[in-house]
């Protein structure tokens, strides 16, 4: 299978909350998208692992992607080791992504910044024919994605460019309120965390529009860059 866009998270829900508004509007664009979670999100204070998998897959249809896989490491314990590199490499040569979008360089969570290097080491690791993987039986070949982008979560980072999401905002929230149990729900008896209260749509919110006012729209997706990137005119920019 070959897409355009592959988003890794740490868990479940970390690419709807930060990503997914860019990646519908790749995909209205005809672009092809695949998320792959490294983990269950086992550890989540509220939800089970089994509604976790029920989350994941009603999210994945409403952004539409082409296929999404969980490597089912663990949440919270996942190492930089070679085992969970070759899983990633596996996905990458499976999937064959001209980009690659990872979680945030550092964040709250400590999966966070893990994921983020894991996923940044592989793409490279993915490109070496000396490295061998197979998947399903079959021997796979060498594929480095041209680009790693890394998205922006729940602390700051100043963006290195953001993205014009302005009217797949809503869309997005419905994403995200497919995890019914881990955000608000003002019947829910489980326990309070910080994203669990009406608020942190609020937050998510001003967010997007905190970035999206610097270039001036509405509602913007930030990312930060391994490497600069290039344009061919001063006027493709906003």
């Amino acid at each position: 299978m070959k897409v355009d866009i592959l988003a890794f998270g740490a868990h479940p829900d970390d690419v709807e909350l930060s990503a997914s508004a860019t990646l519908l509007k790749h995909i209205q664009q005809g672009k092809k998208v695949a998320l792959v979670d490294l983990t269950p999100g086992e550890l989540g204070s509220r939800g089970t692992i089994e509604t976790r998998y029920e989350e994941a897959s009603a999210a994945s249809k409403i952004l539409g992607i082409e296929d999404r896989v969980n490597l089912k490491m663990a949440d919270g314990f996942f190492e930089h080791s070679q085992e969970n590199l070759l899983k990633i490499v596996e996905q990458i040569r499976h999937f064959k992504p001209e980009i690659v979008l990872a979680n945030a360089v550092e964040d709250r969570h400590p999966d966070h910044g893990k994921g983020s290097k894991l996923v940044s080491d592989a793409c490279f690791l993915a490109g070496l024919v000396k490295i061998k993987t197979s998947l399903n039986g079959e021997d796979q070949l060498p594929h480095r994605p041209k680009v790693v982008y890394h998205y922006i979560q729940d602390r700051y980072i100043k963006p290195d460019f953001v993205v014009d999401v302005t009217g797949f905002e809503e869309q997005k929230f419905e994403s995200i309120r497919a995890y019914k149990t881990q955000f608000f729900d003002p019947n829910s008896t489980e326990p309070q965390t910080p994203i669990s209260g009406k608020e942190f749509f609020e937050f998510l919110r001003g967010r997007m529009s905190e970035f999206g006012r610097a270039i001036g729209v509405q509602y913007a997706e930030g990312f930060t860059v391994e490497r600069f990137v290039g344009i061919d005119s001063f006027f493709d920019l906003k």
